[in-house]
């Protein structure tokens, strides 16, 4: 109950973040509405491989209250970019500074190495600028919503943190259903496998990530001396948790209407407000 309530607690975090990337490209809606899209699509891609399906829900969601679908995709592709950064970021953290488990460096290299490139990239974002704006008028257009989030830096890296404590909180997830079992594993080794275990469970290969979770937990913590028994255990406890954690966008898809007037100077208002805060 308690991993599932903190999984309850992410998307609702997670639902945040994309409201603060939303506000970039001038996308508003009320706090509650990002909530109940976001539960939407989590419930969807429940039912469907990958996370491909409840992203374009969302998307069409939040486009048909704006009437800018093609912005509308732009912020759920940044919010899900923006989420694989600060997946990496951590599993690089925890690698460098926590890998009491002592985990191979053919596991740990490569999240520190594309978490050091895509560090590299945010902090040269200027420069990201430059070339774009100097790039032919028919390429630059394409790359447009790429410079309108690279030009509000605060905005950007408050995504980022965010990024990292839904990452976080997601290893607490497990960890607590770990020690629920009997599993004795430091959470420092749950802050490294579950983010890289996530992104392979991401891939529109099988419902909600199952089977291949399990596959990355039998690779991932195996190398850390978890059984097998333990680590199929450990991933198909968290499916069942996900499931029951997405059950809200049931309720959230029956009150949520598809489409209805986008003039609500109040969401608007607070939008703003939250982009200010984060600059």
């Amino acid at each position: 109950m308690a991993a599932i309530g903190v999984y309850v607690s992410t998307q609702v975090i997670s639902a945040y973040r994309w409201q603060l990337l939303a506000a970039v490209l001038k996308l508003y809606a009320s706090f509650t509405d990002f909530v109940a899209l976001r539960f939407i699509a989590t419930f969807t891609n429940t039912l469907v491989p990958g996370v491909v399906g409840g992203d374009a829900l969302r998307a069409i969601y939040l486009g048909r209250r704006n009437s800018r679908l093609g912005e509308a995709f732009a912020s759920v592709i940044a919010d899900r970019i923006v989420g694989l950064i600060g997946l990496f970021w951590l599993a690089a953290i925890a690698a460098i500074f926590l890998n009491g488990a002592g985990l191979s460096a053919v596991v740990t290299a490569p999240p520190i190495g594309i978490g050091l490139i895509t560090l590299a990239a945010f902090v040269a974002s200027p420069l990201v600028i430059r070339l774009v704006h100097m790039m032919p008028p028919r390429l630059s257009r394409y790359a447009s919503f790429i410079v309108a989030y690279l030009e509000h830096p605060g905005a950007m890296l408050a995504a980022l943190v965010i990024s990292m404590v839904v990452q976080s909180a997601l290893a607490v997830c497990q960890y607590l259903l770990a020690r629920g079992v009997g599993i004795d594993a430091s959470l420092t080794l749950f802050l490294f496998c579950v983010p890289i275990a996530g992104v392979f469970a991401s891939l529109p290969l099988t419902v909600n990530g199952l089977g291949v979770r399990e596959g990355a937990y039998l690779v991932l913590f195996g190398m850390a001396g978890m059984g097998r028994t333990n680590a199929i255990a450990l991933g198909l406890l968290w499916f069942v948790s996900t499931t029951l954690g997405a059950l809200p966008g049931v309720i959230a898809f029956a009150v949520t209407p598809l489409a209805r007037a986008h003039s609500n100077e109040r969401a608007r208002q607070t939008a703003a407000r939250a982009m200010e805060d984060t600059q």
